[in-house]
């Protein structure tokens, strides 16, 4: 991870902890009334060893390492039962935010800071928000860990999480993730209809996207659809409904807020559960405000093509292509946004203009658009002209850090989900209409559709792929050694730039660590590589240039 993307999610995992503790005094959220029910009185079934079944409703985990997830009925009662079947990983996925906190965020002055901030932004979050997810959130909580009580309530946290990403990417002024999306259809489809991929690069540790979760959500309003998402998230990040319509989400700039609004994730959710078409989707985020700057890729089998919801607190546009195909990356590409002065400053600054050139050279690459293509352009390494980048660059379509990587073909209702790690496992395939006529399931029934699966990329077997592993643990090590003030050896210096010599951040990381040991030549001599190489923001660059420039003062 790159010294700009720690900064982020340090700004994240402070601000998971301070949603959680500041409404209690300023914020407070009580949950909705519950209606009556007996889902609460349902029992978790253990079917065989990690299957569980309360009803109809199913949760297990397959070869892939991919859990999948099915949960039908009113808000409440399927808030209640998706927290029973994924308890285990509700309470995870929070110890791995909670976890992250001491190490991530050790400035108490900050933390100071961010938890009136916090505390202001969600006065009102819970009016923000749909009574049915409110409800089904709830429903949730009741699975939640009991560790965190000094801190708030299930619920108020839970609420909380949902909107995390929305004021982490505002607060750090910068993008929360470096997301990439693409469609293609008609002649530019391998069969003429529409194929959606995207990578999710969304990057809270290792930890936290080792259990990623397929769910298929049947509620008893709106339509069915699919998801991918994690433990106590009902929110939208990516996913398909059973009339052909997709959601993607991809962050771009935005100003800090001066109030709640509904989370994004929610604003998605309500789109895949709600509309069957662009014009549909379009209507359904116009009438929420969001807290933060937003694209949303549709796909819609209907009309056979997709488009791009941008959205800011204050305007809403709508981009559609003249061509077969369309790209998102992280900046807006509609008239609305065309004099925007946060747009022009984010397609110059960050990385968001170079991707979306790339997608658009590696969609040029190829004649017609498969799953098969589509998957090889989700795991391009590469740049423009594909040159080498370094592993793990911000530049690269496939920045080996995704929680998830998906690919949908909306006419057959048929998705693929990455498996671990990144975008490099086996992509999983599903097909909605056969997962949603299933009545019960039992241990022995397979889900996805094997004869489907795409195998992973054999960038997994290589030296180079260890190599890259290597090189993430050496970055983590001595950034701790150097904050803690501790000793640095030379040859783990030597080891990370030669784990991944085209990377600008591993030149990076060993000029500060040459720095610390008060090398100041070979400081300089690792700074100026680092200038050579591809670098992937303006900020970063600056950094490097001021590191380099004020390397022999005093």
């Amino acid at each position: 991870m790159s010294i700009k993307k720690r900064y982020v999610f340090t700004g994240i995992i402070a601000i998971f902890l301070f949603l959680i503790i500041w409404f209690i005094s300023v914020a407070l959220a009580y949950p909705p009334v519950p209606p009556n029910t007996n889902a609460q009185s349902l029992p978790r079934e253990e079917v065989s060893k990690g299957f569980y079944r309360i009803g109809n409703n199913w949760f297990k985990k397959n070869e892939f390492g991919i859990y999948e997830m099915y949960v039908e009925g009113a808000p409440y009662d399927r808030g209640i039962i998706n927290g029973k079947l994924s308890s285990e990983l509700v309470k995870r996925q929070e110890d791995i935010f909670v976890g992250q906190i001491t190490e991530l965020v050790p400035n108490k002055t900050y933390r100071g800071f961010l938890k009136y901030l916090i505390g202001w932004f969600n006065r009102n979050l819970d009016e923000n928000i749909p009574l049915e997810y409110k409800q089904e959130i709830s429903g949730v909580s009741f699975s939640a860990s009991g560790n965190y009580g000094a801190i708030g309530t299930p619920y108020q946290r839970l609420l909380n999480y949902h909107a995390a990403h929305d004021i982490g990417h505002a607060l750090q002024d910068k993008n929360l993730v470096g997301c990439t999306s693409f469609a293609a259809w008609d002649a530019k489809s391998e069969d003429g209809g529409l194929v959606v991929g995207r990578n999710f690069d969304f990057y809270v540790g290792d930890e936290f996207a080792q259990d990623k979760i397929v769910a298929f959500i049947a509620p008893d309003s709106g339509f069915k659809f699919m998801m991918v998402t994690w433990g106590g998230m009902t929110g939208v990040l990516s996913g398909m409904n059973e009339k052909g319509l997709t959601v993607t989400i991809n962050a771009a700039k935005s100003d800090p807020p001066l109030g709640s609004a509904t989370p994004i994730s929610l604003v998605a959710r309500e789109i895949l559960q709600y509309a069957s078409t662009i014009d549909e989707a379009n209507k359904i985020a116009s009438q929420r405000k969001t807290f933060v700057s937003e694209s949303i890729l549709v796909g819609s089998a209907n009309e056979n093509k997709a488009a791009i919801i941008e959205k800011s607190p204050n305007k809403q546009g709508l981009f559609k292509s003249n061509q077969n195909y369309i790209v998102c990356s992280n900046h807006y590409q509609s008239e609305v946004y065309a004099n925007d002065p946060l747009n022009i400053q984010n397609k110059k600054e960050s990385s968001s203009l170079y991707r979306y050139e790339r997608m658009n050279q590696l969609i040029g690459k190829y004649p017609k658009i498969g799953v098969t293509e589509t998957a090889q352009i989700l795991r391009d390494k590469n740049g423009l002209n594909d040159k080498e980048l370094g592993y793990g660059n911000e530049r690269a379509m496939n920045q080996l850090i995704a929680h998830h990587s998906v690919i949908f073909k909306p006419a057959l209702r048929q998705v693929w989900v990455s498996s671990k790690p990144y975008v490099l496992g086996a992509y999983v395939a599903y097909d909605l209409n056969k997962i949603f006529q299933l009545k019960g399931l039992d241990k022995d029934t397979a889900i996805y559709e094997k004869s489907l699966v795409i195998p992973a990329d054999p960038f997994i077997s290589t030296q180079e792929f260890r190599n890259y592993e290597s090189y993430k643990r050496l970055k983590q090590f001595l950034k701790k050694q150097i904050s803690k003030e501790s000793t640095v050896a030379e040859d783990s210096i030597v080891k990370i730039v030669k784990c991944n010599p085209e990377s600008y951040e591993a030149h990076w990381i060993a000029g500060d660590c040459y720095k610390y040991l008060g090398k100041r030549d070979e400081a300089s001599a690792m700074y100026k590589e680092a200038l050579k190489k591809e670098i992937p923001t303006l900020i970063e660059k600056n950094k490097i240039e001021k590191l380099l420039s004020t390397l022999y003062e005093n």
